[in-house]
């Protein structure tokens, strides 16, 4: 018995109107500084359907359950342990310029991330700009420097040499007040890869806190469009940058959770999962992307584009910015 066409054609029609519904527009597109949205996603299969990207839980005891993606408003996706996602899927997600990053459990440790080429290079540009000029980068340090430890604390004409001396002396007479407070005597920073296991608790859990505070922010600098290998204060790494900006919240996440387990058994385990709940109450995320983008540019606070702008422009070292998409043939 063969179907009516009326049939098959009114259900292909509404197939395609379906997936036309799905398909992203300039407008759609996410804006970064306006609403940075990050999804966490462990031990599901993510797919592409007919009308969008659904993620499948499947449970002994409540069998299969499936939600659907809002990609058009997520900036980031992380994939954690136990994942798996189509090719559709993925192609969906960088049609609306959607930052996919591979991660470990709870969102920390960055091993890999796949960028939209809708992603902007705003912020990627000002980053360059101040990277490349040292006066500018001495600018950024020095900022830096002050937003860890309250402004006017740089005198006048410190050099990034003397910056970094007076950052060790800093930091060093934190260790030294922690220490006092929980009585565990000297203590000295170490970070020994080849004798890991002979390391004191704080110095293990400080290491493994580090760890994931560094995912976190390499997650972040990606969805902003910048380089994590161009740092202002650490070089010569491709986390660079990432170590700056996780300069700013040791003190008060990384640092004092190392100390609290000074006496701990596992030290590593704890601080991951302590790091985990901490991230909740403090607001990580938005953190790093406000305090990220005041520091590349201090005259804005808000990267607010227009939806209808050109995404890509020609660059003129004369005019500056022109707009793409035209035939300037007759221009001269």
């Amino acid at each position: 018995m063969t179907r009516p066409a009326t049939t098959t054609g009114t259900q292909h029609n509404r197939s395609q109107a379906r997936r036309r519904l799905a398909a992203p527009t300039v407008a759609m597109l996410p804006r970064i500084a306006d609403s940075l949205s990050f999804l966490y996603l462990d031990i599901v299969r993510i797919h592409q359907d007919d009308t969008g990207v659904r993620a499948e839980v499947t449970t002994e005891q409540r069998g299969t359950e499936s939600v659907y993606l809002p990609t058009a408003a997520l900036s980031c996706v992380l994939l954690g342990p136990g994942t798996s996602i189509t090719a559709r899927a993925l192609a969906t997600l960088a049609r609306h310029g959607t930052i996919v990053v591979i991660t470990g459990s709870g969102g920390v440790r960055t091993y890999a991330a796949a960028l939209p080429d809708s992603l902007t290079t705003t912020w990627l540009e000002r980053q360059t700009r101040a990277w490349a000029n040292d006066d500018q980068r001495l600018a950024v340090a020095t900022a830096m420097y002050e937003k860890r430890f309250g402004p006017g604390s740089v005198p006048t004409g410190t050099s990034l040499a003397q910056l970094r001396g007076l950052e060790g002396q800093r930091v060093k007479a934190h260790y030294r007040l922690l220490a006092q407070q929980h009585r565990i005597g000297r203590f000295r920073r170490a970070y020994d890869p080849a004798s890991w296991d002979s390391q004191d608790p704080v110095n293990l859990a400080l290491s493994s806190a580090n760890t994931c505070l560094y995912g976190i922010v390499h997650a972040a600098i990606l969805a902003l469009g910048c380089s994590p290998a161009l740092g202002f204060v650490h070089n010569g790494n491709q986390q660079a940058f990432v170590y700056d900006i996780a300069d700013f919240y040791k003190a008060d996440l990384t640092i004092p959770l190392a100390f609290s387990l000074h006496s701990s058994t596992n030290p590593e385990a704890e601080a991951r999962r302590s790091f985990r709940d901490a991230l909740r109450l403090f607001k990580l995320l938005p953190r790093i992307v406000t305090d990220t983008q005041q520091l590349l540019d201090p005259q804005t606070t808000r990267d607010i584009p227009d939806p209808e702008e050109q995404l890509v422009d020609l660059w003129d070292p004369v005019t500056g910015p022109v707009s793409g998409g035209l035939n300037h043939a007759g221009t001269t």
